[in-house]
């Protein structure tokens, strides 16, 4: 006998299982689901103070009250097409890559309501039972936000922020992530952080940008979690505390952040913050990469190539052909270069040429630095390397750091395109260039950038762009090295064996070149003799 349902399920659509008696349910006022239905749980929840308004309105009401406070101005006709519009996204069962997209642009609790007006704004945004239209998006969080929404505010800054509907102001998306942050909306506090880390909008600011990723994270923000891992980890704006990190990703990663899953792995991969555990890694980088994370897919496939057996080149050639399906650009650029005559990916290759080329018109930062990546690789488009170099000096004076670090590179030598990331080989160029290398390097290295430490380390050693000074570089190498810098560690060997900038101490230095050398660095017992 099938058990009758209470009251409580009129508020909430089944999803599946519909014969089960604790069905997969959604509730019809803010999207909260329950996998696994039980009526005491869903009634607490339509009894927090989020959903009262809504549990205790007619929707066709709420939705005819929305459309007449925002639209007063619109036709009848527009207004009753807005109406429909609005009415069928109350009972939306949003597609999976939607909920995903809004999910990262929102807070994480994934029972927000969002205001009628905001709500309008993410259809038009993004393109939900209705055309895509980011300027009308971008108008109603304008709306909103006079009618005082708090979440339109943050919405609106994000807009400012990355040109969605109107001009990049970074000023403007700051000034908007610190009013919306002063009255407790925590997505506007991790953002303010990544503002203040960053240098978007304000002058760079470590330590302001770890109190605010603190402040967000201890309300719960997942992603301000992950964050605050990183600057335990690199040390930005607080001390070292890598076992704090480690904490810190698992803690994120257990309630589903990708990113995090993806960084504990690293953790273990190179024994940062807990012993070294390979085997322990690479099941957290197929965790992450079965769940579609795009740079778990490709570091497994680096991990399976290296392997050097047939049957895991075939896998490592399945990851990396994966990734680069869904747009992943290392992952593109490693095919073009180890596998030109086995796979063609020109049409997915232009597709993301075009989407950063349509990012970076509008001022993102990170879409003109990977536009410079697609001119450099003949990435959906011809190879052009004035082009690429043009992108990263764009890039880099508007305060991206790898740039700055991928542009110091180019004057200290060539570059080396198999190596996306920017590690090229090392050569003394002119001396103006090299001059301009060193200040690259010395704006990045102040931004905590490993490598940028590491070759600045490299430009007072051999007198690039500076006066040589043997003991600035052997504490630029002694700072990366404390960070887990793979060179440095070995560089800093080879300091205290030759007495680079401090006194030789033979025992630190087979420490340190041994260590390398058992992770695989194939220069270390080399030159140590």
């Amino acid at each position: 006998m099938v058990r009758k349902k209470g009251p409580v399920w009129k508020h909430f659509q089944i999803i599946n299982n519909n014969d089960n008696s604790h069905p997969h349910v959604r509730c019809k006022y803010c999207f909260k689901e329950f996998k696994r239905a039980i009526p005491t749980r869903m009634q607490d929840h339509l009894d927090k103070k989020k959903c009262q308004e809504l549990n205790n309105a007619n929707s066709q009401q709420n939705t005819t009250s929305i459309i007449n406070t925002s639209n007063n101005h619109l036709s009848e006709e527009e207004q009753k097409s807005l109406e429909t519009l609005l009415s069928k996204v109350l009972s939306l069962s949003f597609n999976l890559t939607n909920r995903e997209e809004i999910k990262m642009q929102i807070d994480d609790k994934s029972d927000e309501i969002f205001s009628g007006i905001r709500h309008l704004g993410y259809c038009y945004q993004y393109g939900i039972e209705t055309e895509k239209n980011e300027i009308k998006a971008f108008e109603l969080y304008k709306e909103a936000v006079e009618k005082g929404d708090i979440d339109s505010i943050y919405q609106l800054g994000y807009c400012y922020q990355h040109g969605i509907g109107t001009e990049i102001n970074e000023t403007k998306a700051f000034e908007l992530y610190k009013a919306a942050a002063d009255v407790g909306c925590v997505v506007s506090i991790h953002n303010l952080g990544k503002c203040h880390e960053n240098g978007i909008g304000t002058v760079y600011n470590p330590i302001k940008a770890f109190e605010l990723y603190e402040e967000a994270a201890i309300k719960g923000h997942i992603i301000s979690m992950y964050n605050l891992g990183q600057c335990y980890e690199n040390g930005i704006g607080i001390e070292i505390n890598k076992v704090k990190a480690l904490e810190l990703y698992k803690e994120s990663s257990n309630k589903g952040h990708l990113d995090s899953l993806y960084r504990l792995g690293e953790c273990y991969f190179y024994g940062i913050g807990t012993e070294e555990n390979k085997i322990e890694a690479i099941e957290l980088y197929k965790k992450a990469s079965n769940k579609g994370h795009l740079a778990s897919m490709y570091q497994l496939g680096c991990y399976y190539y290296g392997m050097g057996t047939e049957e895991d080149v075939i896998k490592a050639f399945e990851l990396y052909k994966g990734a680069a399906e869904k747009g992943h650009l290392d992952s593109m650029i490693l095919l073009k270069h180890c596998y030109p005559y086995i796979i063609r990916t020109e049409k997915i290759e232009i597709k993301v040429f075009e989407a950063y080329k349509a990012a970076a018109d509008k001022g993102h930062v990170i879409s003109i630095y990977n536009l410079g990546k697609c001119y450099e690789n003949g990435i959906g488009t011809e190879y052009n390397m004035i082009k690429a170099i043009e992108l990263y000096e764009d890039a880099a004076n508007k305060g991206h750091i790898i740039s700055m670090y991928q542009l110091g590179c180019y004057h200290c030598g060539h570059l080396d395109s198999m190596y996306p990331l920017g590690y090229y080989h090392y050569e003394i160029g002119a001396e103006e260039n090299g001059i301009k290398a060193f200040e690259l390097f010395q704006r990045a290295a102040e931004k905590g950038h490993l490598l940028s430490i590491h070759q600045l380390g490299l430009c007072y050693q051999q007198g690039i762009g500076t006066e040589k000074n043997e003991t600035k570089a052997f504490e630029l190498f002694q700072r990366a090295a404390e960070k887990g810098h793979f060179h440095s560690i070995h560089q800093l060997g080879l300091c205290y064996q030759k007495g680079i900038g401090t006194e030789k101490n033979e025992i630190k230095a087979f420490k340190l070149i041994e260590k390398e050398a058992l992770k695989g660095h194939s220069g270390s017992m080399i030159n140590y003799s």
